[in-house]
């Protein structure tokens, strides 16, 4: 989400005629976009924003501005006062603060109707500035960027302990679909071959738009099942956003992030399966693989309904490889809790597994009612654990692979390779100097594997 949000801030200032440049200490504009789902993020971006000072003391016409989940929704007053040397600051997704203060400052006219119309926020609470008339890439990736992220859900409403995503970035909030279709119709003109629709909760796009009866009758938290009903007369939103963007002409792949076990419906798998363009390969984090440790982080499922949701997946898109986002070390979280979750881990054998430590975040109920017990030498060491293991089990199943021809999308070149991915989000490099393969679908037989990429030979 943050490198979709820097996109269109990039977009948003080339409309002025500001160009990139890859120095920022000879930059004219520096922005700094920032993540504090974790303490160590947050560090970093403090750590960074100090960095800038002496640049503005060695050149005060220098603009800094800082934007994302450190600056969040609700105002930011504190940070002003403990950065003074930041010129700007801007909620996600928002880039109007530093274009309205750059035009102040060159002494342009704030009233100007089409900068006006197109920087301030609708009155549902969606940037005007994520509409799709208005995505542009920056100049230095027209043409070249064969991949981009469009954000179709802000925010987030469900709330769990550890999260501070509802505080940073607000509720819930869809973008209409006919925005996003516009959206990824101009991106595809402008050379895009490839779209990854994102959202905190990516599963429960549109379910804000449709209405409480609607809520109230789709889903039903203490169902046996852990997930929405399948017998909804219409499409899911997601399901009819995938359908309409599968139409448009030129566009070769769809991807989708990051989902909610208890919303990834046997519809939407469906619509992955059936629709050609939709990759398959799903993203559905777990977070903990222990029942109590799931209660305390209120995600709203067991661990046997995680199973379930794990065979529906493979029963219905038999190719998918899943992908899943664990925390280690939450608060009260014992050896014994901490095994349940090796030992499910080990009998799933996702394709990837995110991890992290966990980091108390401030605003959240976590931080409120829960206590952050774990030792960080413990946290790292189960996190140790699991990444040795993960990278054991990925090792073999790319090792399936060996000998295999299979289709990527070239995204670029990389250390003399082209790189790309397959449909299931493995990350292959070939050799080949005849043509430049970038935004081709290309046959690649595979030569090596290994647990984070693999490599092969053009076939054909």
């Amino acid at each position: 989400m943050n490198e979709a949000d820097s996109h269109r801030l990039a977009s948003a200032l080339e409309k002025l005629g500001v160009k990139h440049t890859d120095d920022a200490e000879s930059a004219d504009i520096l922005v700094l976009n920032t993540c504090v789902v974790r303490q160590q993020a947050e560090d970093a971006a403090t750590g960074y924003i100090t960095q800038m000072k002496p640049m503005k003391q060695r050149n005060p016409d220098k603009v800094l501005g800082v934007m994302g989940c450190m600056v969040g929704v609700r105002g930011n007053s504190p940070l002003r006062r403990t950065f003074p040397w930041v010129d700007v600051f801007m909620a996600p997704s928002e880039p109007a603060p530093m274009v309205n203060w750059l035009l102040q400052r060159a002494a342009r006219s704030l009233a100007d109707e089409e900068t006006s119309s197109r920087f301030a926020l609708q009155d549902d609470g969606v940037p005007a500035s994520a509409t799709g008339a208005d995505r542009r890439l920056a100049e230095h990736e027209t043409g070249k960027r064969v991949t981009a992220n469009v954000p179709i859900v802000f925010g987030c409403s469900h709330a769990c302990t550890f999260c501070i995503i509802p505080f940073r970035r607000g509720v819930e909030r869809s973008r209409p679909a006919h925005e996003i279709v516009s959206e990824v119709r101009s991106l595809v003109d402008q050379g895009v071959r490839e779209v990854t629709l994102l959202g905190q909760i990516v599963d429960r796009y549109g379910y804000d738009l449709l209405g409480d009866a609607y809520h109230i009758r789709s889903y039903n938290p203490g169902a046996a099942s852990g997930h929405p009903s399948q017998e909804l007369a219409i499409d899911s939103p997601l399901v009819k956003l995938l359908r309409d963007l599968s139409a448009i002409n030129d566009l070769q792949r769809i991807r989708f992030l990051t989902g909610h076990p208890n919303w990834m419906t046997d519809e939407l798998l469906d619509a992955v399966h059936e629709l050609p363009k939709v990759m398959p390969h799903i993203e559905v984090p777990v977070q903990a693989g222990n029942d109590e440790v799931l209660l305390s982080m209120k995600r709203g499922y067991t661990t046997s309904d995680y199973r379930r949701l794990i065979q529906r997946i493979r029963e219905r898109v038999p190719n998918a490889s899943i992908a899943t986002d664990v925390i280690v070390g939450f608060c009260g979280e014992t050896e014994a809790q901490f095994l349940d979750t090796y030992q499910l881990l080990e009998e799933l054998k996702l394709d990837v597994t995110h991890l992290a430590r966990y980091s108390t975040r401030p605003h959240t109920a976590a931080e409120r009612n829960l206590i952050d017990d774990v030792a960080e030498d413990e946290k790292m060491r189960r996190l140790q654990v699991l990444d040795s293991q993960q990278e054991r089990i990925v090792t073999e199943i790319n090792a399936k692979f060996l000998d295999a021809t299979l289709e990527i999308l070239v995204e670029d070149r990389f250390k003399d390779k082209w790189r790309g991915r397959t449909p299931q989000n493995k990350l292959v490099f070939f050799d080949d100097d005849t043509r430049d393969w970038r935004g081709q679908l290309v046959q690649v037989k595979i030569t090596a594997t290994g647990p984070w990429s693999m490599q092969g030979a053009r076939a054909g």
